[in-house]
């Protein structure tokens, strides 16, 4: 059967291969919102596609429609007023369901056409998706362009290049031959079949709605399933946007649209019932721990990833470029404001203090000099705003409002509340950091999340980086680091993170930090400690999405 979406797009499946492989650096999407990349008029199209949703009904013509829903919040103050169909979640896995059979008929080498056209064209729309993740999660512009568009596509066709690999090792057929000594041999001829486990949920976070969800998306549709997104009901409009460029693009191509489909579910229990339901056989999560633990319990029937929440820490032990260890780290705990679940929110350093290229600091002026350096890091309002953005949920603004109060720990520096002159209703918080000893356990093993971040001190290294450990195996964590210049303490770190689980950064003190992950290259989260049952992306993260049926006979 030929495939000319294959085909068209071979050059590119061929290099992401071979990225996955040798794990360099490499892109599929440009990051920079250049107009030599993305068009003279790319920009203001974008702003303008996404205008012409604001007060609108999203219209997506899928079955099961009961009625309409909105209500999305921005964090920069902006009235959205966007409607969102709601569906009947029964008839959206039955119209899936029905799809399936078509999509499985494409092969390995079909759908993977068509999911890489498809992330094509999301690409050609990242300014209108940036606008959309931006207003609906408080991110920054750059951040909200990176990873809301480019680096979400990049992940994206990072699990669709996993999805063929894996399915390509099976063959459609072969015969088999079994000697029989001086009788004729036995002769079978054998086929395999591809078919995808059923209907995959994808279940949306409000701060990533895009880069959280476009890895299982695309997983879950790259090997043979029908996908539902359900969007967190902050950040709904990403998500649509995505799931209207899907459908168009299955239609164009002669496959059935309700192969994937929106469903608006602003009732937990709609939620509950579409996950447990006897079609769904995977389901892809990213959010809290109550929930999230739910999904694993109940939803028996299906193959749950889950990414839930954890303690990221650091330990700190010595370091010969203070001022640049204290910069990576200021904007590190200040970027996104921290509602990121890879930002760092324990840094472990010992009550003796640590030795640095200017000198010993003790651990009270560690703490005193990073404060500063977070200040450093924002006296620029416009600096502050691109890097802050706004925060994304009235229970991180509460959070921080209580971590001001003392009641969380001693308070080293209080957040501060910064006024947007382009968003007048804005919530843009800075940083606040909190010291606390190591035996104050209730304070900092659970994740706080947001800007808020502790110095906790311990008794030594060695002791630190036992902490770590425990920290990482009892809560779970999606990064770890350490600062030293010791040979020896970074190596029983590096065991500890073996043991653990837990990716780790050594003496970060550029333009790379802690909390940022590359499609192609890093893996994020290990799926072996509790922050994450699962790895975006590594072979297991697709291979049981699909199962192998075979037939065979005597020819």
């Amino acid at each position: 059967m030929s495939q000319p979406l294959f085909e068209k797009h071979r050059a590119k499946l061929d290099t992401a291969l071979k990225a996955i492989q040798t794990r360099g650096y490499w892109a599929a999407y440009n990051e920079m919102p250049s107009p030599k990349t993305y068009g003279e008029t790319a920009a203001q199209d974008g702003k303008s596609a996404f205008d012409a949703h604001l007060g609108k009904k999203f219209e997506l013509d899928q079955p099961g429609l009961t009625g309409w829903f909105g209500g999305e919040q921005s964090p920069y103050g902006i009235a959205l007023d966007v409607q969102y169909p709601v569906c009947d979640a029964s008839a959206l896995l039955a119209a899936g369901q029905q799809a399936m059979p078509g999509w499985q008929a494409l092969g390995c080498e079909g759908r993977t056409g068509v999911c890489i056209e498809i992330l094509d064209r999301l690409n050609q729309q990242s300014f209108e998706l940036a606008h959309a993740v931006m207003m609906t999660t408080g991110q920054g512009w750059m951040m909200a362009f990176q990873a809301g568009a480019p680096h979400a596509q990049d992940r994206g066709l990072e699990a669709v290049t996993y999805a063929y690999r894996e399915q390509s090792f099976v063959p459609a057929e072969t015969t088999w031959e079994k000697p029989q000594g001086k009788n004729p041999p036995l002769v079978m001829k054998k086929y395999f079949e591809i078919v995808g486990r059923g209907v995959g949920v994808v279940v949306g976070c409000g701060t990533f709605p895009t880069w959280n969800t476009y890895p299982g998306l695309f997983a879950a549709l790259a090997t043979g399933n029908a996908v539902v997104v359900k969007p967190h009901d902050n950040a709904i409009l990403p998500a649509a946007i995505t799931v209207r460029t899907i459908r168009a693009v299955l239609a164009e191509n002669g496959i059935d649209p309700n192969l994937v489909s929106l469903c608006v579910a602003p009732q937990r229990e709609t939620t509950q019932q579409l996950v447990t339901d006897a079609a769904v056989k995977s389901v892809d999560f990213t959010g809290g721990n109550v929930f999230g633990q739910w999904l694993l319990d109940n939803c028996r029937q299906a193959q749950v990833y889950a990414e839930l929440a954890g303690v990221n820490n650091i330990v700190v032990d010595s370091t010969d470029a203070y001022k640049y260890m204290l910069r990576n780290l200021a904007f590190t705990l200040a970027l996104y404001s921290g509602q990121m679940c890879t930002t760092s929110q324990v840094l472990l350093v010992p009550e003796g203090g640590i030795a640095t290229d200017e000198g010993h600091k003790s651990y009270d002026e560690v703490c005193a000099d990073l404060a500063r350096a977070i200040e450093a890091t924002l006296v620029k309002p416009e600096v502050a705003f691109a890097v802050l953005g706004a925060i994304q949920s009235n229970d991180t603004l509460k959070r921080i409002e209580l971590a001001n109060s003392g009641a969380l720990g001693t308070v080293i520096l209080a957040s501060q509340k910064l006024d947007c002159a382009e968003f007048s209703l804005a919530e843009v918080r800075t940083p606040v950091l909190l010291a606390c000893d190591a035996s104050d356990e209730k304070l900092y093993m659970e994740e706080r999340f947001g800007p808020i971040t502790y110095v906790v001190k311990v008794a030594d290294t060695a002791a630190a980086i036992a902490l770590s450990e425990r920290i990482v195996n009892t809560h779970g964590a999606l990064t770890a680091g350490v600062y030293s210049t010791s040979t020896a303490v970074i190596q029983a770190m590096t065991a500890a993170t073996w043991r653990s689980k837990v990716a780790l950064s050594i003496n970060l003190t550029g333009a790379v930090y802690v909390n940022q992950s590359s499609a192609f290259s890093d893996y994020h989260a290990t799926g072996g400690n509790p922050a994450a049952n699962a790895s975006y992306a590594d072979s297991a993260f697709v291979a049981n999405r699909f199962r192998v049926v075979q037939r065979r006979y005597h020819p």
